[in-house]
């Protein structure tokens, strides 16, 4: 992996890139050097090695005292993976505080005397006949994103039959959905049939080791949640509190940011990259959205998103700077 992609990773700029790359091809250059070369001033130039110097991409010579040199390649990969790996503990931790918060919050609604619920925010729906009606009644009038949480490992055929029916009323239209399962679900041929079939009609679907309770979100505005996590076919609270709306569509992003995509591919390929994918992987690590993705490849954003969500599962990363980093490591960019 060149200097510039490990850099586009972490987010850094052009010029921090320009400077790396120039200090790695010429170890023995100083500011005076750099400047010219790359068309900079030297101050443009001393705040790039102070930002890069914090990051620890470059550091002091021993050869050279008073004089600054670029790690090499294998050390900034492993900086790379360093900066990541602190990176999740610290979105776990806050995403393990988030899980629990709500959590009360969800036990003291469902716990709290009818008589001290407001009417028009919580509304107690008893029984599976009745959970059903709503939700066919929340497809049908969905209009800017459904989110889903599916704990509980492989569904049964009613349950799956069920979804996809509502599910197919909202793709239809165009609606966003996004959905997260369990990762034990890869291994259920019937549960991971109808991910797919999700992820090919539009939907994106993702997997995680361990999720907080069943909910969904419905257009920022709705939440369902059980009412016993323990039993969810005892019934559901309709939330629409925009308090607690909010706290549960910011836990399911928590969740979906380290979250496993499902890619499309029945068998991915067994090593390397096809051109596409190569070139997706490297305007991702420069940070590009999949919608600039697509426009800079004159490829659809649905081919974008696809190609990136397969790449993901191939390479078992849990984000995309992480597929970028570990396509490097195994030599394919």
């Amino acid at each position: 992996m060149s200097g510039g992609s490990v850099l586009g990773m972490l987010g850094l700029q052009t010029v921090h890139e320009s400077v790396f790359r120039a200090m790695a091809q010429h170890d023995a250059w100083g500011v005076s050097d750099l400047a010219p070369h790359l068309g900079l001033t030297e101050a443009e130039v001393r705040s790039a090695l102070d930002d890069l110097f914090e990051l620890r991409l470059i550091r002091n010579s021993y050869d050279r005292p008073g004089q600054v040199k670029a790690v090499g390649r294998d050390e900034a990969l492993r900086i790379v993976l360093q900066h990541q790996q602190d990176d999740l503990v610290r979105h776990q931790a806050r995403m393990a505080e988030q899980h629990a918060a709500v959590t009360r919050m969800i036990n003291q609604i469902a716990l709290a005397p009818p008589r001290s619920r407001s009417v028009a925010e919580v509304e107690e729906l008893s029984g599976m006949d009745a959970v059903q009606q709503r939700l066919e009644l929340l497809a049908e009038q969905a209009s800017s994103e459904i989110l889903t949480l599916m704990p509980g490992g492989a569904h049964s055929s009613a349950a799956l039959e069920a979804a996809r029916r509502n599910d197919a009323r909202v793709l239809v239209r165009g609606v966003p959905m996004r959905t997260i399962a369990l990762d034990s679900i890869r291994q259920d041929g019937p549960t991971l049939d109808h991910a797919r079939w999700l992820t090919d009609h539009g939907g994106e679907f993702r997997t995680a080791p361990t999720l907080p309770p069943r909910m969904i979100v419905v257009d920022g505005k709705a939440a369902l949640v059980p009412l016993d996590p323990a039993n969810t076919r005892a019934g559901i609270l309709y939330l629409t509190s925009a308090g607690v709306v909010a706290s549960l569509r910011s836990l399911f992003e928590q969740v979906w940011s380290y979250s496993t995509p499902l890619g499309v591919d029945s068998e991915p390929a067994q090593s390397g990259l096809s051109d596409l994918e190569r070139k997706v992987l490297q305007l991702a690590g420069e940070g590009l959205t999949d919608e600039a993705v697509a426009s800079r490849l004159h490829i659809s954003a649905r081919s974008a998103r696809r190609t990136m969500a397969a790449l993901m599962e191939r390479l078992d990363a849990h984000s995309r700077f992480a597929a970028g980093v570990k396509a490097a490591q195994r030599g394919w960019l």
